[in-house]
């Protein structure tokens, strides 16, 4: 078993996460104890409280390596119109969300038992998520206060996650080829135009 001073802080942390990533993947999230992750980089258990307060902490960190790999993916997206983004975003998250299920699953599931909130860096990330569907909204309705752009967002994403959890459980009863991603589109598009209707009537 290795000993504390093998490896920096800094070292030992980025080890663990790496080490809990791979159990999250294979097992779920009960595999996050600090015994098997410490086993997984040959440490002692008491080593991870070096890094980590508890797994809380443990978990809010995994959280926040997930909504920076999101981030990455979001950020990848080439495209010219603002509803294309907000399509191809959707796209890109129920893909994300497949493809790393388990640590897509964390980032909603994870509850602290005594109700301590999620630390203020963490919410901050999450908030980056939400800027970039913010930009194509304020595309769509420049003229839009940005209390109404940042409602917009966070109603249209959670159509989009309703949809990724419904396909990711095999619930959206429906057998077309790509069902899920033409629904997405489909609620984008029937949103956007919702919105833009309204704000013509109300003018």
């Amino acid at each position: 078993m290795a000993r504390r001073n093998d490896h920096s802080r800094e070292e030992l942390q980025s080890m663990a996460l790496t080490a809990a990533e791979r159990l999250l993947d294979e097992q779920g999230a009960a595999a996050l104890s600090a015994r098997k992750v410490a086993a997984e980089i040959g440490y002692s258990a008491g080593a991870l409280y070096l890094v980590f307060t508890n797994r809380d902490d443990l978990c809010w960190q995994l959280n926040a390596r997930t909504l920076e790999k999101l981030l990455l993916a979001l950020r990848e997206v080439s495209c010219r119109q603002p509803i294309q983004c907000l399509q191809q975003y959707a796209e890109t998250y129920l893909a994300f969300a497949s493809r790393w299920s388990n640590r897509w699953s964390l980032l909603f599931e994870h509850r602290s038992p005594d109700g301590t909130e999620a630390p203020v860096w963490l919410s901050e990330k999450i908030e980056l998520l939400f800027r970039c569907l913010e930009q194509p909204l304020s595309g769509l309705f420049p003229h839009a206060r940005s209390a109404e752009i940042g409602l917009m967002a966070r109603t249209l994403w959670s159509g989009v996650h309703g949809v990724t959890i419904l396909q990711l459980r095999d619930k959206l009863f429906i057998s077309q080829d790509a069902s899920a991603e033409k629904m997405l589109d489909g609620l984008i598009t029937a949103y956007v135009a919702g919105i833009q209707h309204n704000r013509e009537v109300a003018v």
